[in-house]
């Protein structure tokens, strides 16, 4: 029987957390069942061999090089044959019944390209980029200078995170997370898939973006929630990775807003992105953070 849904995980230096998130997943749905994929972009270190002693019904992929995020969630899509496809990431920890809503939702949908449940962090507070807008200028200076985080329930300061809104409701976003996004298959490939020039970062904002001009929408859903414990990757390699973030995004804003390739469009996104970055970083030094928030 053709699954109902594909689980796509793209590893990376991931075998402390991957084995919690695989024991989460369930093995059937809707009385269909459910295939899971690993690719492992940090081969040698572990994670493989604990995927196929401990989870033999698990296809595990071993690129041998770091493919990057979006091509590798390509790969295993073209390895998977389920009508659904998960995109997730392998530091997350699954509820059955959030992920049964979902795909509910997506099957029931036509309109629907993505969907992501609420994403609750290890201490229980909501994973604010679960559930985006497209981001205007104004929107990242009010979070970069501290003014979203001030005011919260103004819908003026607020625009980025969109944390005006109930995080118990169910509406459509500009974007969500990729640590969780859910789609019919036959969307997902009409789309393209990921952007591959892409190697961290930026990929699922693109997507959700490619998949808003498609007609089709992206929807937060907190009526459900799993658990993220978000920023492992980032601490582990704090300046490399912070920068990537800052420099991705800035990519996707250059790709799709700036169609006549107007210099002065070029500088204005540069210059804002650079200056977010610089002001993130040492916000989170600041703070005795080894994180820095991307979009």
């Amino acid at each position: 029987m053709t699954p109902v849904l594909s689980i796509i995980i793209v590893a990376y230096r991931s075998r402390d957390e991957i084995g919690n998130n695989l024991a989460s997943l369930p093995r059937e749905l809707f009385g269909r069942p459910v295939e899971a994929v690993v690719i492992d972009n940090s081969p040698g270190d572990g994670t493989g061999q604990l995927v196929t002693e401990r989870f033999p019904w698990v296809t595990y992929i071993d690129p041998g090089v770091n493919l990057g995020f979006g091509r590798g969630n390509n790969l295993g899509f073209a390895r998977s044959t389920g009508a659904c496809v998960l995109y997730l990431n392998p530091d997350t920890v699954m509820n059955t019944a959030a992920l049964e809503h979902t795909l509910g939702r997506v099957l029931a949908e036509p309109d629907l390209g993505l969907i992501s449940p609420r994403l609750l962090q290890a201490d229980g507070s909501m994973d604010l980029a679960c559930r985006r807008s497209i981001p205007t200028l104004w929107d990242g200076f009010c979070r970069a200078s501290g003014l979203a985080a001030r005011f919260p329930k103004s819908k003026r300061f607020a625009g980025y995170n969109l944390t005006y809104l109930p995080e118990d409701g169910t509406y459509d976003v500009g974007a969500v997370n990729g640590a969780f996004m859910l789609g019919r298959r036959e969307v997902l490939a009409r789309i393209g898939g990921f952007d591959e020039r892409f190697f961290m970062y930026g990929d699922d904002l693109d997507l959700c973006i490619r998949v808003r001009q498609a007609g089709l929408r992206v929807v937060y859903d907190g009526r459900h929630a799993i658990t993220h414990l978000k920023g492992m990757s980032v601490a582990r390699d704090f300046d490399r990775m912070s920068t990537a973030i800052f420099d991705a995004n800035r990519d996707v804003y250059l790709k799709h807003f700036n169609p006549r390739r107007s210099r002065w469009v070029e500088w204005k996104y540069r210059a804002a992105f650079g200056a977010w970055k610089h002001l993130a970083r040492l916000r989170a030094r600041l703070r005795g953070h080894r994180r820095v928030r991307p979009l």
